[in-house]
């Protein structure tokens, strides 16, 4: 486990990296026996700075909701970050992309909820009966730790992941909306376009087999920690498809069909 003094040091260097537009050498690597718990500690203390800048939390990002994405990070769960005010774009909007060291972008549903959630015990019910409304979104990602170390070769694990905030680093929601009570997750299906081109497409029930259930799963993980999602937050409960990365320039269009669409741009 690592000591506060690390977990404030960690933090402080995130925080640093994401103002200055840079990356730190991958946490693992510096503390090869860091854990889960440890990562979350850094994310959780990096939070807090966040606050102290005046930032304010209106939703959480879940990742990692795939089988084959889990296995690949050696995780038998998903992740799970923040989104702070600061990282909402507006739909059809310019996103600076020298904001970001190496941005990407997923398509996913984002949840609004009208009711707290606090687990444990939250089933997928019990989330679509607290939501207000499901939108399509755009979720922007980032690393703030190096992707791949440039001596070694050595690739960021899951806890350089969640330390840096599960990548999370930016949200557009279109103005679809769907009646949670109307969620149907096979038959909701995404395309994913970059300038015109499709380049990813995904279904619903590719996440958990339900995104429903993807919220359920971290109102009841923070309900370990004495958290719950609040009223008004904005959960996006996981990606359709893989993450994609974007140039200056180019326009990001997801279009999910009866829902609707959402589209940026990064200038």
């Amino acid at each position: 486990m690592l000591d506060t003094a690390d977990i404030r040091r960690l933090a402080d260097e995130l925080d640093h990296a994401r103002k200055h537009v840079a990356t730190v050498r991958q946490l693992s690597l510096r503390h090869p026996h860091m854990t889960v718990a440890d990562a979350y500690a850094v994310q959780s203390a990096w939070v807090e700075r966040m606050l102290a800048d005046g930032r304010r939390i209106v939703g959480r990002k879940i990742g990692l909701t795939s089988m084959p994405m889990q296995r690949s990070m050696g995780i038998s769960e998903p992740d799970y970050g923040v989104i702070a005010d600061d990282m909402v774009f507006d739909n059809g909007g310019a996103i600076p992309w020298d904001r970001f060291t190496f941005p990407r972008v997923e398509i996913e549903l984002a949840f609004v909820l009208a009711e707290r959630l606090a687990g444990p015990g939250i089933g997928a019910a019990d989330v679509l009966r607290a939501t207000s409304f499901i939108s399509p979104s755009i979720e922007v990602l980032d690393s703030r730790v190096e992707m791949t170390d440039p001596g070694s070769g050595h690739r960021r694990t899951i806890v350089d992941t969640i330390s840096d905030n599960a990548a999370n680093a930016g949200l557009v929601v279109g103005p679809g909306t769907l009646d949670p009570r109307d969620l149907r997750p096979r038959d909701l299906s995404a395309l994913l376009y970059i300038n015109g081109v499709i380049e990813e497409s995904g279904v619903a029930s590719a996440v958990l087999g339900n995104p429903a259930q993807a919220v359920a799963w971290l109102a009841n993980r923070l309900g370990a920690y004495g958290q719950a999602l609040a009223a008004g937050e904005v959960i996006l409960s996981g990606s359709l498809t893989q993450s994609i990365p974007v140039s200056r320039g180019d326009v990001v269009h997801g279009e999910f069909g009866a829902l609707g669409a959402v589209t940026c741009r990064f200038v």
